[in-house]
């Protein structure tokens, strides 16, 4: 959950940083827990590892062609 919700704030800084607009009252309702890569009823067990250069890894362009392994081609 953590992971997620760091790549949420790096999205919304990103967001900031070019030009977009975002209610602070919009930041206070998002929820790592509505993400499907998160199964609060699971078992989970990692293999820690520390991200190349100790950061984030790039946020995906959502104009790039193409989706992500974890995205479906279903639009809501």
């Amino acid at each position: 959950m953590l992971w997620t919700t760091r790549y949420i704030d790096a999205a919304v800084a990103q967001l900031c940083a070019e030009g977009d607009e975002i209610p602070g009252e919009d930041v206070a309702r998002l929820s790592p827990l509505k993400h499907k890569n998160l199964n609060v009823l699971g078992r989970y067990s990692f293999t820690a590892s520390t991200p190349a250069g100790g950061g984030l890894r790039p946020l995906r362009d959502p104009d790039a062609a193409g989706l992500d392994e974890d995205d479906e081609d279903d639009e809501e």
